[in-house]
């Protein structure tokens, strides 16, 4: 699996670096088959705006992506954000294949049902 960390109106550091990767490994290791993570980091510069450090994340699985975006006041604070609404979606997404793979659905158990009585 590969993680690419790209950085707008930022310098990325290895420490910053290093957290990504420390936070989306965490959640690769939830499901195998993730291809690549691409982390894009920005801030926005204008004092107006309060939550200026945005986290973007797109997940490769197969052949869909899973996007999420955050905002925060920190860079590490955003990156904490979008690394567990990825988890979330990723555990979504497996659990979406798992249920499609078994071919469940509520009318065909419903089906079943009554035919047996």
């Amino acid at each position: 699996m590969h993680i690419h960390v790209n950085g707008r109106n930022i310098e990325i550091t290895d420490a910053i670096k290093a957290y990504v990767k420390e936070k989306a490994g965490k959640v690769a290791a939830h499901y195998e088959q993730i291809d690549a993570i691409d982390a894009v980091l920005s801030v926005i510069k204008n004092p107006s705006v309060s939550d200026s450090h945005i986290a973007e994340i797109n997940c490769k699985i197969g052949g869909e992506t899973i996007r999420v975006e955050e905002r925060a006041e920190s860079m590490y604070a955003s990156i904490d954000l979008v690394c567990d609404k990825l988890d979330r979606q990723v555990k979504k997404f497996k659990e979406k294949g798992l249920s499609k793979a078994k071919n469940e659905s509520i009318r065909t158990t419903a089906v079943e049902e009554k035919e047996e009585e």
